[in-house]
């Protein structure tokens, strides 16, 4: 499995079997590269919610990739308003839509949501995570822009995610410390830090989230750069 990091809260995984995933693919954002930006294919794009610093450059990527769309469904009748040629799954929270490859349950996330369209503020329904369920045995969770909350630990007790990509920005979403507790109820192999460094304001860092850790679980951190990718096992 092929995970890079867009930046921000954006990621494309890979796997044979499953094609191109991507999560949240904001290209534009102010530490983007020219290898982010250049997005040239995709099979599935999920999106956590209706904030500009998620969807900004979703209707361009859509439009050339051709993907499928997964959303909440508030954001889906948004979309469905807009004639986008693109196959849009509305879902809400608890559901689970499967695609070719893979299975896609969407999540809690405790975060707020809505959709600019012009000078107009529209409801986007709620902020969500996902998890991602490979036909392999693999599985992901993206958390969204979210805080910390307890039923963290029914994740990890319905799916047991092997990877958790947290925000750790503070600020918008949680910080260093409560991602720290995250991962304790969540206990994945591998935690992908995100939504920090974007903007002055997201002060939150990986080496902060690190010394928060328990010993347990600091060896498990992988630190990605904007366009970075690994190849995880």
């Amino acid at each position: 499995m092929q995970i890079t990091w867009l930046g921000h809260t954006g990621f494309r995984i890979e796997r044979s079997g499953a094609g191109t995933i991507l999560i949240d693919p904001w290209v534009d954002h102010p530490k983007s590269t020219d290898s982010v930006r250049a997005v040239d294919k995709a099979d599935l794009i999920l999106v956590t919610h209706g904030h500009g610093d998620h969807v900004g450059s979703l209707l361009y990527i859509a439009e050339k990739t051709g993907a499928v769309i997964v959303c909440i469904h508030e954001i889906a009748v948004y979309l469905n308003s807009k004639d986008i040629p693109n196959r849009i799954v509305g879902m809400n929270k608890g559901g689970t839509a499967v695609f070719e490859g893979v299975r896609v349950t969407m999540v809690h996330a405790d975060h707020s949501s809505s959709i600019q369209d012009g000078n107009r503020i529209l409801p986007g329904g709620e902020a969500v995570g996902y998890v991602l369920r490979f036909d392999s045995g693999h599985s992901v969770y993206h958390a969204g822009d979210t805080g910390v909350f307890g039923d963290m630990a029914l994740i990890h007790r319905l799916y047991a995610p092997r990877v958790a990509m947290l925000p750790i920005g503070d600020h918008y979403t949680m910080g260093p410390a409560e991602a720290a507790l995250a991962a304790e109820l969540i206990r994945p192999e591998c935690i992908i830090p995100m939504h920090y460094g974007t903007f002055p304001v997201l002060t939150g860092t990986p080496e902060a989230l690190v010394q928060a850790l328990s010993e347990e679980l600091k060896g498990r951190v992988l630190a990605l750069a904007v366009g970075q990718g690994a190849e995880l096992e």
